[in-house]
């Protein structure tokens, strides 16, 4: 809930959502109720979790093509699924927020994505793990709509860039722990059997339903919001976010997370396959490559979290969708030695992945609290689900030209949409909000 709102906020003297008198990225924790240290952390470990289980399938991409003997489009197509599904449980899972609670909802998408994670583990061919990782998606995409409003609604106008932004540099723990689960199960098993433990690891965010169930409560003000429809106002129709003015922002919106989604997709799905193929790294010795993208990927969050309060959300897209374009044609077009390709992981890493965090509080700060579970839903996971497009499409035209140069013509085009939507829509930096 917003500060601007509640009566915490006016304990505190009601500060102005845009005069920020501490502007360090840890300004905003150090002021936290323990209520909203809680949900802060619940909605970061959940980030985390999610991340790991879906960056496990692009780690064993290579080990599945090679064991099964899945063409390169085909094995694309599974990612794609993912991200599709995810579109679907993204918009259904924000609606529900809006009508049954954030928290609750939350609960039910890291159970559902925790047990089809687990079911991957015993796929038995090809078209058995495409359905265990469709069905994924369904929770997948429905854990960032319910978290990211929750985040959103909770932290006050001034903070909520540096709150929801830190909560996003969750992805890249999660990304380093599916690494991590690489290493150590490659190096102990056989590529046969390690890839079944790295889906079985997935399972384990359903540990975190326990913990939403016993401490983390509904934000007020998405509280008041359904007591007055309770009430007898107007239940919003999950049509609502495609009509009257509401149209162009989610039209907007949905082409921003596109062009964001489309290109991280596209280079973090096939990077892990372009170091062992292009390159000639194993499985073990691509981790450190994988590692310099992490750390980078995890300071880009961080640093993305302070510049959207700092520079505002909308000029955090611009300066980085550009940033992106730059590197990642001379990650995958210049002869760059190998010791060089590791370094330059750092940038890639924090350009293609600290824009996200703007895309929650901005998304959140555009739509009215009755139609922000369902709008913020809907845009972000529309985005994954045409940006799953690009997995894909990388993969098919990996056949006819490099991998290289398929993942440089998509990402760049990905990126150039990111950088148009984002020129198009409105600043919101400050925006407070309201139980309307």
């Amino acid at each position: 809930m917003s500060h601007g709102e509640v009566p915490v906020a006016e304990a505190r003297g009601r500060q102005s959502a845009v005069a920020i008198e501490d502007a360090s990225l840890a300004a905003f924790y150090r002021d936290m109720t323990p209520p909203e240290r809680r949900t802060f952390w619940a909605c970061g470990v959940g980030w985390a979790l999610d991340g790991m289980d879906y960056m496990i399938y692009p780690l064993v991409i290579g080990t599945i093509t090679a064991l099964w003997h899945v063409p390169p489009g085909q094995a694309g197509l599974a990612a794609t699924v993912t991200l599709l599904a995810s579109a679907i449980g993204g918009w259904g899972a924000g609606y529900l927020a809006d009508r049954i609670g954030r928290v609750l909802t939350l609960q039910i998408t890291v159970l559902w994505f925790s047990f089809f994670s687990l079911a991957c583990a015993f796929a038995q061919n090809f078209d058995q793990l495409l359905v265990a990782r469709a069905l994924l998606g369904l929770g997948f995409g429905g854990e960032w709509a319910a978290g990211a409003v929750l985040m959103g609604e909770t932290i006050r106008a001034q903070y909520r860039g540096r709150a929801v932004g830190s909560v996003q540099s969750g992805w890249a723990v999660g990304w380093g722990l599916a690494v991590l689960s690489q290493a150590i199960l490659f190096s102990i098993l056989p590529a046969e059997t390690a890839w079944r433990w790295m889906f079985a690891v997935g399972a384990l965010p359903a540990l975190l339903a326990l913990y939403l169930r016993m401490y983390v409560k509904e934000p007020e003000i998405a509280e008041k919001s359904r007591a007055s429809q309770a009430s007898g106002a107007a239940r919003p129709a999950i049509w609502e976010i495609f009509s009257g003015p509401i149209l162009k922002t989610t039209i907007l919106a949905s082409l921003l997370s596109t062009g964001a989604q489309g290109g991280y997709y596209a280079i973090t799905t096939w990077l892990p396959k372009f170091l062992t193929s292009d390159r000639g790294l194993s499985i073990v010795g691509s981790t450190g490559y994988l590692a310099a993208l992490i750390v980078g990927s995890f300071a880009g969050y961080l640093t993305g979290a302070w510049l959207a309060d700092k520079i505002g959300r909308r000029n955090l897209f611009l300066v980085f969708s550009l940033g992106a374009v730059v590197v990642v044609l001379a990650y995958t077009q210049l002869p760059l030695s190998n010791s060089v390709l590791w370094l330059l992981g750092l940038p890639l890493g924090f350009f293609a992945s600290g824009y996200f965090s703007g895309m929650g509080p901005f998304l959140t700060e555009l739509y009215p609290t009755r139609l922000r579970g369902s709008g913020q839903g809907f845009c972000y996971n529309f985005g994954r689900g045409v940006g799953a497009l690009f997995p894909a499409l990388v993969g098919y035209l990996s056949a006819g030209a490099s991998l290289a140069s398929a993942i440089a013509i998509f990402a760049a085009a990905a990126y150039g949409l990111f950088f148009l939507a984002a020129f198009a829509l409105p600043e919101t930096k400050g925006k407070v909000l309201h139980a309307d």
